[in-house]
């Protein structure tokens, strides 16, 4: 499976990543599947890289990182590039997530560990993401591993690394890969009853609302 990094992926993102390790799981417990997620990509703006949705009293909102420009930004490697922390988005960041989860069921098992992470002052977007994807994977109990790829992966000769969602999962693209796993389905949303089930947003929004049911949600074969 080969992804490109992403802040607070998508439920897409993460469907994708456990797909070999949900098709195995069941028949073998201990498992753990390898994730490429491409680190020799060039920054790309616009995209999950440095933005998640997430669901606020207001509809679907997003939270953006921005980044540090420094000469040609986007031909420069994803690991590369720098957050701006003199802009002060992890204020608004921490602001506009407890406005829109503070009271779903388990936002307060989870807020200090997702805050401290912002907090930490990471000084680049892909350890800042890779932080935050590895407390996820921790959080909701997936048997994946993330590997950063050695170089830079040809589209349509990625090879050992299975499929390539790098531009299949974007906030301007539609993609069909929870509908594809049977996944396309609704969860407690805190403002369902005024905008209906908002699906593929950021994974926090399952686990503020599902908590330790998230693993049956993205892997429903453990059921």
């Amino acid at each position: 499976m080969l992804l490109s990094t992403a802040f607070f992926p998508p439920l897409s993102w993460f469907a994708a990543a456990a797909e070999d390790w949900g098709r195995i799981v069941a028949s073998n417990p201990s498992s753990v599947c390898d994730v490429y997620l491409e680190a020799h990509e060039n920054y790309c703006k616009q995209s999950y890289r440095n933005r998640c949705i997430i669901a606020s009293a207001n509809g679907p909102e997003a939270i953006s990182v921005p980044v540090v420009h420094e000469g040609d930004i986007f031909h420069t490697p994803i690991i590369n590039i720098k957050v701006d922390y003199e802009d002060p988005w992890v204020k608004k960041a921490k602001r506009a997530i407890e406005s829109a989860y503070s009271t779903s069921a388990y936002f307060e098992y989870y807020k200090d560990d997702i805050f401290a992470i912002l907090d930490s002052g990471i000084p680049t977007l892909w350890d800042l993401n890779l932080a935050i994807i590895n407390f996820f994977i921790k959080k909701i109990r997936l048997g994946i591993r993330i590997v950063p790829t050695t170089t830079f992966v040809i589209p349509d000769q990625q090879g050992r690394y299975g499929k390539d969602y790098r531009n299949v999962i974007h906030p301007k693209k539609e993609n069909t890969i929870l509908e594809d796993m049977n996944l396309k389905k609704p969860y407690f949303q805190v403002f369902a009853g005024k905008y209906g089930f908002q699906s593929d947003l950021s994974v926090m929004d399952l686990l503020f609302n599902e908590g330790p049911q998230s693993l049956l949600y993205l892997v429903p074969s453990l059921v």
